[in-house]
């Protein structure tokens, strides 16, 4: 299937794709893989009992990228993927997924991917997924990712959550296992507005010895959108765990964060932070100062707060 105009403009909103590049690639489009190849150390399969694929990261694999974006153009399409990933112990690679919906109907789109992410003993991950939303209809535009990630010993885990904007409802659910001397950043960056509904529910155990974990969240709430944070950090032995949750509200907006520790051992060292406020009066001021409009200065200091 050719990619038109339409799809590679999705492709490049979530994924940073302005062609098809080298390298391990998987390209879904509405419920079906348009474009898939693997490269000599990143294997990518179809999984045989369910929608989905299976990508394998040899050990010992140096500086290699996976693209696995999902677009939906299909107005109405309700679709669900299985991923499973398993990165070889003593590698590091660069995961860029992303799910992109262009709705112009009055029916809803939705994309649900499950996600199972093995990080073996000693290797290195960045995982980046990116959502967003388009179209003239009045069809919601509706992504639920599920992610359960494994960091084993001494491996370490970096993912990067982002809504970028035009997503109507979500609910992201994350479950972590750290074991002994491995390390997970998980970082949320979202803004909602009109009527957007976005819940995060995250659940992290830290289950070996000297093993951290750390969470953050950044979002901004506008118009009468509404949004709920929920953090779980368990630390079950000896280790460290931070939580941060830092939201702007806006307008008429809703926003409601419970991060959440748990030590079952005395020498667990949990933390957490959670604010919400609106935009400080003398950041406008300096801005407005300096020759830009109200709005204009709104704007950069969000763009600087999600960054």
């Amino acid at each position: 299937m050719k990619l038109n105009e339409l799809d590679l403009n999705l492709l490049n909103t979530i994924a940073d794709l302005k062609g098809v590049p080298s390298g391990a690639l998987n390209i879904r489009k509405d419920g079906q893989a348009v474009i898939r190849h693997s490269s000599p150390n990143i294997s990518i399969t179809s999984l045989a009992d369910k929608p989905g694929i299976k990508i394998e990261i040899k050990p010992g694999t140096r500086d290699e990228t996976v693209h696995i974006p999902v677009i939906l153009t299909k107005s109405g399409f309700q679709d669900l993927v299985y991923n499973t990933f398993i990165v070889g112990e003593d590698s590091e690679v660069t995961i860029i997924a992303g799910c992109g919906i262009h709705n112009d109907s009055h029916a809803d789109s939705s994309h649900s991917g499950i996600h199972t992410i093995i990080v073996k003993k000693g290797a290195r991950m960045k995982y980046v997924e990116k959502h967003y939303g388009e179209g003239s209809g009045l069809g919601k535009r509706i992504l639920h990712p599920t992610t359960n990630i494994t960091v084993e010993e001494g491996a370490s885990a970096e993912l990067e959550l982002v809504q970028i904007r035009g997503v109507d409802d979500t609910h992201r659910v994350s479950t972590a296992r750290v074991h002994a001397k491995g390390s997970l950043k998980l970082v949320e960056r979202l803004m909602t507005h009109g009527e957007q509904r976005a819940s995060s529910d995250i659940d992290v155990d830290i289950e070996g010895q000297n093993a951290t974990a750390q969470i953050f969240s950044r979002s901004v709430a506008r118009d009468d959108s509404a949004q709920v944070f929920k953090a779980s950090l368990n630390g079950k032995t000896e280790c460290m765990g931070h939580v941060e949750c830092d939201a702007i509200i806006m307008d008429n907006a809703r926003i409601q964060a419970m991060p959440a520790l748990l030590a079952e051992d005395s020498n667990a060292v949990l933390t957490h932070e959670a604010a919400i406020g609106k935009i400080a009066g003398e950041q406008l001021i300096k801005l407005m100062s300096l020759g830009l409009s109200e709005p204009e200065a709104v704007q950069t200091i969000l763009d600087g707060f999600l960054r």
